[in-house]
């Protein structure tokens, strides 16, 4: 069997409970089928996909509903046959907040069997033409921020240590570890389909050491496919070690720089869950029309982890688990500390929605008593990506941006570590993403007005300059009249010679 190395140290960071037993008793859930599917057109950072589909139109099982025009989008399909009765604006999940998108409405037939999985497109042989299969598919990063995944495969930098993230360090999240236990192969073979793309010298599957029937069924199976730059790599159970720059620093070693990509320092970071869905368009030419999710808390009555259609509503998928107990009281969508709370269960989930929490009163802190900052330090001590935050909380609230630039808040990946540990009880994660928004809207402010200001300042200069051409056409025609004149005075004054000669001439004859 492989050996792995096991990698302990990392930056900050806190040790938190758990929790995840709640949903990983059972078997992943395959059997829900929604009664209606709102699938969003935005689930990607680039430009919404555009629909092909149109209002009454039958569409099929996995067929392409939203085509994709950038390469920071992605095409969207759809998981369940149907009939599309609507085409219009919602909110959806996005990230850490909600936002507004169009959606297609589909009432599915939920007596529709489903299509065969043979082969239609074989997994092409050309690198460019995997590319485009990729695109085509609508393959996103599933580790939550959507990032195409042709267009990471797409680089032109050399890829030194490809890193597939099962850590899944977040309390409650176990959609990662049921799909590492249950569908190795399917992982292995979306690993090796990158490695055939990248090259990479190394390949490190990272996996929490709290999870060893999931290191167990991936070492088998990377014993079965004898890669040798294959490798597990058991990191340290600590939060939130699973952060994208957090895991290349601890596995490599190396810092990944503010504002750039792990790929400038030779490294290409995918979630496992990307790597199955891969493995699914490799082996059955599959495109993503669902994605696993864990349903956990003790407000849903049947923790567990489900295969949920890429449309369903939050409430279908809670009925399917049993539905509410007394005690519900919040509705989370992702981990309890990088997650946000919702106030309809009607919203649909999307290629980024991993989990959702009913949780009760007990389960999360309901309220702040707020003290003043007694400067303990503790806040910086656990910060993984080494900032200060009690120094960036006062310039937070006042929305001092300049002051935050020099802090470098931009690098906060709001994980909620220093809210855990702070003694007077101050929520500042919250007020670190309020100045952000606020300083994104500040920008995005200045940015219209720079605008504005440069059309104005280019239509003042264009008026200016057909005064100009209007005053020299002006000047011209006044010239050419006045030549005109000149000319036409001399013409008369000839003729008025000429007739006076030609009289003269008569009256000598005479």
């Amino acid at each position: 069997m492989t050996e792995y190395q096991i990698y302990r140290g990392m930056t900050g960071g806190i040790r938190l409970a758990p929790r995840k037993e709640l949903s990983t008793a059972f078997p992943i859930n395959r059997d829900l089928i929604p009664n209606q599917l709102i699938i969003p057109m935005k689930q990607h950072p680039g430009p919404p996909a555009i629909p092909t589909v149109t209002v009454g139109e039958r569409v099929r099982n996995g067929q392409m509903v939203g085509q994709s025009d950038s390469i920071f989008s992605a095409a969207i399909h759809t998981a369940r046959a149907g009939v599309v009765v609507a085409l219009e604006k919602r909110l959806i999940p996005s990230g850490t907040h909600l936002i507004e998108s169009q959606c297609i409405l589909l009432d599915v037939d939920t007596g529709a069997t489903e299509e065969s999985t043979e082969r239609q497109h074989p997994w092409p042989d050309i690198h460019t033409n995997r590319l485009q299969a990729i695109r085509d598919a609508g393959i996103v990063g599933l580790g939550g921020a959507a990032f195409p995944t042709a267009t990471k495969l797409d680089t032109k930098t050399i890829c030194d240590t490809l890193i597939f993230n099962g850590a899944e360090c977040e309390p409650y999240i176990s959609c990662d570890d049921m799909l590492m236990r249950e569908h190795s192969s399917e992982i292995l073979l979306g690993v090796q389909a990158m490695i055939d793309l990248l090259n990479p010298k190394n390949c490190l599957i990272a996996i929490e050491r709290d999870k060893p029937q999931a290191i167990e069924a991936m070492q088998t199976e990377i014993t079965e496919l004898g890669n040798e730059r294959i490798k597990i790599a058991a990191v340290t159970i600590k939060y939130p070690a699973g952060g994208e720059r957090q895991l290349v620093e601890l596995l490599v070693g190396k810092e990944v720089p503010s504002g750039r990509y792990p790929i400038e320092i030779g490294c290409v970071c995918q979630n496992v869950g990307t790597a199955f869905a891969l493995g699914e368009l490799v082996s059955k030419a599959k495109p993503i029309t669902s994605r696993i999710v864990t349903v956990t808390g003790k407000g849903v009555r049947n923790p567990q982890n489900v295969e949920v259609p890429i449309g369903t509503t939050i409430r279908e998928l809670i009925q399917h688990c049993g539905g509410y107990t007394k005690g519900a009281t919040r509705l989370i969508l992702g981990g309890s500390m990088m997650g946000y709370a919702v106030s309809s269960d009607e919203l649909p989930l999307t290629k980024t929605t991993n989990c959702v929490i009913a949780s009760t009163d007990d389960e999360v802190r309901t309220s702040y008593q707020e003290s003043p900052c007694i400067r303990c330090g503790d806040c910086a001590e656990v910060c993984p990506v080494r900032l200060l935050p009690q120094e960036l909380l006062s310039p937070s609230k006042n929305f001092d941006f300049q002051k935050l630039d020099s802090l470098s808040l931009r690098d906060c990946i709001q994980c909620g570590c220093c809210d855990v540990v702070c003694p007077s009880q101050i929520p500042l994660t919250e007020y670190f993403r309020n100045a952000r928004n606020a300083q994104h809207r500040h920008t995005l402010h200045q940015q219209l007005a720079e605008t504005a200001q440069l059309r104005h300042t280019n239509k003042q200069e264009r008026l200016k300059l057909q005064d100009e051409q209007t005053e020299k056409f002006r000047n011209d025609l006044k010239a050419q009249v006045a030549e005109n004149s000149d000319s036409r005075q001399e013409a008369i004054e000839a003729a008025i010679d000429r007739a006076q000669r030609q009289r003269s001439l008569v009256n000598h004859k005479d």
